[in-house]
């Protein structure tokens, strides 16, 4: 696996369905390496808890928002990592952060 490139600000998972089966593509393993090793939890959504999730990259200080925009499916469907301001960040969170 890779670390977020700095020119990287979005990941959006798939399942790939074969009729029977259905797997996770690249971008979905890669976020979950990425959320389990690389980057920082730091905050739940206030509105949606665990469903959308703050992280931050410790490496550049961006931000990260995993999210799961397939929600109509089974588990709430693939996840995506999408890069987001500082200011969002603190805005939708709540965070007592510095806005850059």
């Amino acid at each position: 696996m890779r670390k977020l490139s700095h020119d990287e600000t979005e990941l959006i998972g798939e399942w790939l369905v074969d009729g029977v089966n259905v797997e996770s593509d690249d971008n979905c393993s890669r976020i979950k390496w990425l959320t389990e090793n690389i980057l920082e939890k730091v905050a739940y959504s206030r509105e949606y808890g665990a469903w959308e999730t703050l992280y931050v990259d410790k490496e550049d200080e961006r931000y990260w928002e995993m999210t799961y925009p397939q929600s109509h499916m089974h588990g709430g469907g693939p996840p995506a990592l999408k890069c987001i301001s500082v200011n969002d960040a603190h805005q939708k969170y709540d965070l007592d952060v510095g806005i850059k």
